[in-house]
Formats: structure tokens, C-alpha cells, sequence
């Protein structure tokens, strides 16, 4: 039985982590929560999979949920941890062999370091912590012996394509977006789009800061970043197309041109259930996929011009070093004033330009390198917000 330790519980991904791990009592239990500040949901939770250790990353509600513990008088009470030390506890307990990583942003970065030093296996929903720190991670993985599995939908399909082939066969990936909720509008209208109209996205039903992404083809970008880390493929061979109907999740390319595609319905507990079970498949009563119904697929080239950040991706990947942190860095901050309504679309895009013209790239070889370079871009950012 595999132990599982979730950074996110109360996210989308983490509660669809839970659902799969409800359908298959035997093979899983939950050991570790961790959450940002949904001590509700997080308490629910607790009463449901009786984990031993609880993190909540802010501190005042870390100590509502120990005093709501002692009042309930639950037996054998979890520990409760807060801050980034919470989401290390997890990371590194005895407790749990696998860690799920989906948390949202570059926080989530130390605690997956922190797991594979300790000799954790990673399921990872957390784009951050390739793109800032991809060269690193991967040598931790090297160096421990432990696995790194994808649960995004696009690198698990490229994961379960590439199973059994060689790599040195792997010609090119293909990723697809689905274009989000601007699709087909011109850029005059992008321009005055609200952060509402950003989060309506037509396929997948997201958190608010990855549903701002995938309105700017950020998301996109950020995992052109991963995949060069998890694949070990160079930029200009990981290929991004537009697929309105997301059945196709993502596709490789080989050097005899054959071309192997994963398929399914939009439905993230699939590629969640196959890196939790990985290396097996376990049977599952999800929605199938009837290609009757579907009738056609369509595909399109994606837009660098109406989608700058995608673009902004590629040429922080082409530079290296420092530069992906950079992006990111101000990318989330970017995305937040958006949702504030402080900037306007394309005010995320202008503002991680500047920020990368303003930094001069370096290889960094230390996790605290990456996080000062994180540090100053927030900082950057925010400052040319005022």
C-alpha cells in the first residue's frame, strides 16, 4: 500500500487526488494534509482519512484549526505545522513514500527538494518547480533514486506515450493547449478583457490563477519549461498546437514519424490516478472516451502575438539559467494584480518582459541562488506596479 502526503489538499487537484484515492481503498492511505488556509475543508478531510500530521501554511489558521481539534476532541490528534516548515514536515515525514505536490506557485519548490532528499517519490502537479528550478530537481532526482511522475494532463500523456520506446527515439513532443476563453477573439478585444471573462475556460474547471494562465498561453509556456526538464528534449523540439477539444492531451513524434497520441475526456482525475498507481494501471469508472460523439477534432497554430507570454516562455528557455525563475516569478505576481484589476491583460505580458530585460542570467548551482532570483523578481515586479 502506498502512503500518500498531499501539499494542497483542498485545491482542485488535491481534491481529486482524495476522490481517486476513495475509489481505490485498497491500494492507498492518506498520511500528511497540507493546505494554505482552508482549515474547513482541511478539517472535513482530517475526520475522513484520519491523516497523523496537518500543515497550514498561514499561521493564524494553523492555530484556529489546533484549537477546533482539541474542542472536537478527536482521538489520536494529527500534529498541526505552519509556514513553509508545515509543507517540509510533509515532504519529509517517515509517514508517507509518495508525495503529491499541487500547490500553486514557486512555494512549492523547497518542500519537492526537501521530499526527494529524504528519498520521497514525487507526483507532481506543480509546474513551478521545474520551471524555476528544472536543472536542479532533476539532478535530485539522479542523485536519490527516486521517481518523478506528471499529473498534468499534457506531460502525462506525453509520459504514458513514451512508455516502453527508447529516447533516443523521441523525435519532437507535441503539446496542446486548448486555446482557453480567447481562443478566437482579436487582440484589440483580448486587450480589454476582464479577469471574469480570463476565468471562464472552456474545458477544464481550474483554480483562478492556472485559469489566468491559460487565458495568456502562460500556462502553455510554463510547461514548454517542464517538458524540457522531465523529457530531456531541447526547446526547438517541444512543439505546441492549438486543440479546441482537448481530447487529445498531448502527442510525441518519432524518428521513423510515427506519431503516438494520448486521448481521453477532459478529466484530470485520469492522469492524477495513473501517477499515483504508476507503474500499474488500475481500473477506473470514469467517463469514456466515444469518438462517435466527438465526431471531429480540429487544430490550429498557436498565436505568439495575440499570446505574447507563450513567446516569453521560449525566450527565457533559450537563455536558461536564472531567466525561467525570472518569468515565473513575475508572472505570478502579474497575475494577481489582474485579478485585483490593477493591470490589464496585457499588462502581465509587458510587465515579465520588463522584468526579464531588467535581469542579467546566471547559472545558478544552489536552491538558495534560485530563490534570491525568485525573491528580486517578485520584488521587481511589485515595485514598477507602484
Amino acid at each position: 500500500m502506498k502512503t500518500i502526503g498531499i501539499l494542497g489538499s483542498t485545491g482542485s487537484i488535491g481534491e481529486q487526488t482524495l476522490e481517486v484515492v476513495r475509489n481505490h481503498p485498497g491500494e492507498y492511505r492518506i498520511s500528511a494534509l497540507a493546505v494554505m488556509g482552508n482549515i474547513d475543508k482541511l478539517y472535513e478531510q482530517m475526520i475522513e482519512f484520519q491523516p497523523s500530521i496537518l500543515a497550514v501554511y498561514k499561521e493564524d489558521k494553523a492555530i484556529e484549526l489546533k484549537e477546533r481539534i482539541i474542542a472536537g476532541n478527536i482521538p489520536n490528534p494529527p500534529e498541526v505545522y505552519h509556514g513553509l516548515e508545515g509543507l517540509i514536515a510533509i515532504a519529509t515525514s517517515t509517514g508517507n513514500n509518495l508525495l503529491v505536490n499541487a500547490v500553486v506557485g514557486s512555494v512549492g519548490l523547497v518542500p519537492t527538494i526537501k521530499g526527494i532528499e529524504a528519498g520521497k517519490n514525487i507526483a507532481l502537479a506543480n509546474k513551478e518547480t521545474l520551471v524555476v528550478a528544472g536543472e536542479l530537481v532533476m539532478k535530485k532526482i539522479k542523485e536519490h533514486g527516486v521517481t518523478m511522475t506528471p499529473i498534468d494532463s499534457e506531460h502525462s500523456a506525453i509520459f504514458q506515450c513514451l512508455q516502453g520506446e527508447e529516447g533516443k527515439s523521441l523525435d519532437k513532443i507535441i503539446l496542446t493547449a486548448s486555446g482557453g476563453p480567447f481562443r478566437t477573439w482579436k487582440k484589440e478585444d483580448i486587450e480589454k478583457a476582464t479577469f471574469r471573462e480570463a476565468l471562464k475556460h472552456p474545458n477544464w474547471n481550474m483554480g483562478r490563477k492556472i485559469s489566468i494562465d491559460s487565458a495568456t498561453m502562460m500556462n502553455k509556456g510554463l510547461e514548454v519549461i517542464e517538458a524540457k526538464w522531465l523529457f530531456d528534449v531541447e526547446a526547438d523540439r517541444i512543439e505546441t498546437i492549438v486543440h479546441p477539444e482537448s481530447i487529445i492531451h498531448s502527442m510525441v513524434e518519432f524518428h521513423d514519424t510515427s506519431v503516438i497520441a494520448q486521448m481521453g475526456v477532459p478529466d484530470m482525475k485520469v492522469p492524477i490516478q495513473y501517477a499515483l498507481s504508476f507503474p500499474k494501471r488500475l481500473k477506473a469508472e470514469y467517463e469514456t472516451l466515444d469518438l462517435r460523439k466527438v465526431a471531429a477534432l480540429h487544430f490550429e497554430q498557436t498565436d505568439r502575438d495575440r499570446f505574447p507570454c507563450l513567446q516569453l516562455a521560449y525566450d527565457a528557455l533559450e537563455i536558461g539559467g536564472t531567466m525561467p525563475a525570472v518569468l515565473n516569478g513575475a508572472n505570478e505576481v502579474l497575475v494577481e494584480a489582474y485579478l485585483e484589476g490593477k493591470i490589464s491583460f496585457y499588462g502581465i505580458s509587458d510587465g515579465i518582459r520588463q522584468a526579464m530585460d531588467a535581469h542579467e542570467a546566471f547559472h545558478y548551482t544552489t536552491m538558495e541562488e534560485i530563490l534570491e532570483v525568485d525573491r528580486w523578481s517578485r520584488d521587481y515586479v511589485r515595485k514598477a506596479l507602484k
